[in-house]
């Protein structure tokens, strides 16, 4: 098999399945995507791992799957994190600048964000991920990099992402029992925005929804940077099992009758149609008009659609969604979804899609395979940021050692 090291992997965990993405540099600096794997998962629940040997083997299943189908071995990937104990708050830090020139440097850039998540946090919690949002130099705001600004008072805000520290290691564990090093675990809709939004739509504010099966994240960006994220327990699985309650059937038949006829917009369904619904315990079938599913349904969809409006709103972030709604994830391809959304955030609404990427696009152009497709490019941007700092780091040293040389010709 080829070398590893040459690739980058993304997994993402969730409650229904477990998708492995391996992607590869081409010769023009792009990626592609050479293998896939897609396994179903029983070992998770609204994105917390309650079944460490199911999701193990999920893991095994998916990635040797995508080995086969790329020609490599994987040793070390990005992994998507999510689940109701997420946490995010906006936060801010101060501090003086340390050169008596008041030449801003990255070691102050450091110790800023530094302070800016000093906040104390439980002992049961850790920081993710600590994102600038805008910087001050002297309060002079709206600064992107202040590396090499003059001002002797530096500040920043940022957006803050914790999590449980026990789950986040019980999902590193479950990784590297498959014998796969974790690279860093990604906060899912941060790693999704990447694979899915456009540099405009970051600025103009849009609003990125990610339905998974046990939970809905989403993550509001402006100005080219996140503002807000939040997680809600409700997921995909809440209307499958809103059907199978309400008609009495098994949740395998509610799963295939939502996927098949489901729709959460009355008026996109006609009232002569029918669907066939099996009974529990081998009852008898009856026929249930399309428009009954619908009125168990939507109200769900309303539900979790209207929560997300009512926490933007809280947190005064309700307006200014003039780049729209993306809504992505395996839990939005439910009819009438979209068209709901549009009504509800009074905003336009599209379906998010992997972007950005070669290769294998057409066998993953699916919002089921967003979050992976985004660790990918997550994983790309970051090692790609670590090099150019070792080439910088690389640079400075062999100048000062250039200028040590002069100097000592010189004595």
């Amino acid at each position: 098999m080829s070398n590893a090291d040459d690739y980058l992997v993304g997994i993402d965990i969730g409650s229904s399945k477990v998708g492995v993405l391996i992607g590869h540099q081409d010769g023009s600096g792009n990626l592609e995507v050479v293998g896939k794997g897609l396994a179903p998962n029983r070992g998770t629940r609204r994105g917390n791992i309650v079944n460490v040997e199911q999701t193990v083997e999920a893991l095994k299943q998916a990635s040797e799957e995508a080995e086969v189908m790329a020609g490599v071995e994987i040793s070390r990937a990005y992994v998507g994190v999510a689940g109701s104990d997420i946490r995010s708050v906006n936060s801010r830090g101060m501090v003086s600048v340390a050169r008596r020139d008041r030449e801003i440097s990255r070691q102050d850039i450091h110790r800023v964000l530094e302070a800016a998540q000093s906040a104390a946090l439980p002992s049961d919690r850790e920081v993710l991920h600590t994102i600038p949002q805008e910087f001050f130099v002297d309060e002079q705001g709206g600064i992107n990099d202040p590396l090499g600004m003059l001002g002797s008072r530096l500040e920043v805000s940022v957006h803050l992402t914790t999590g449980n520290i026990t789950r986040t290691k019980t999902l590193q564990t479950c990784v590297n029992r498959a014998g796969i090093e974790v690279i860093e675990t990604v906060f899912e809709p941060l790693a999704t925005a990447d694979g899915v939004l456009s540099e405009d739509e970051r600025e103009l504010g849009v609003l990125l929804i990610d339905v998974g099966c046990g939970s809905t994240e989403f993550a509001l960006f402006s100005e080219g940077e996140v503002k807000h994220s939040a997680v809600l327990p409700i997921g995909a699985s809440h209307f499958t099992n809103d059907l199978a309650m309400v008609l009495r059937t098994p949740f395998s038949e509610a799963e295939r009758i939502k996927q098949k006829y489901g729709c959460c917009l009355e008026s996109m369904v006609d009232d002569g149609d029918g669907v066939t619904v099996p009974a529990v315990a081998g009852g008898a079938q009856r026929v249930v008009p399309k428009r009954e599913l619908c009125e168990i349904l939507e109200p769900r969809a309303e539900e979790i659609l209207s929560l997300i409006r009512s926490d933007l709103s809280t947190n005064g972030w309700d307006e200014g969604l003039r780049g729209g709604v993306v809504l992505t994830g395996g839990g939005v391809q439910l009819d009438g979804l979209l068209e709901l959304a549009a009504q509800i955030f009074s905003s336009t609404v599209r379906y998010g899609l992997p972007q950005r990427l070669g290769g294998l696009v057409d066998v993953i152009n699916s919002p089921t395979w967003c979050t992976a497709s985004g660790l990918l490019l997550y994983g790309y941007e970051s090692e790609r940021n670590q090099s150019k700092n070792r080439r910088r780091t690389f640079t400075m040293r062999k100048l000062i050692g250039t200028l040590r040389g002069v100097f000592s010709d010189l004595l």
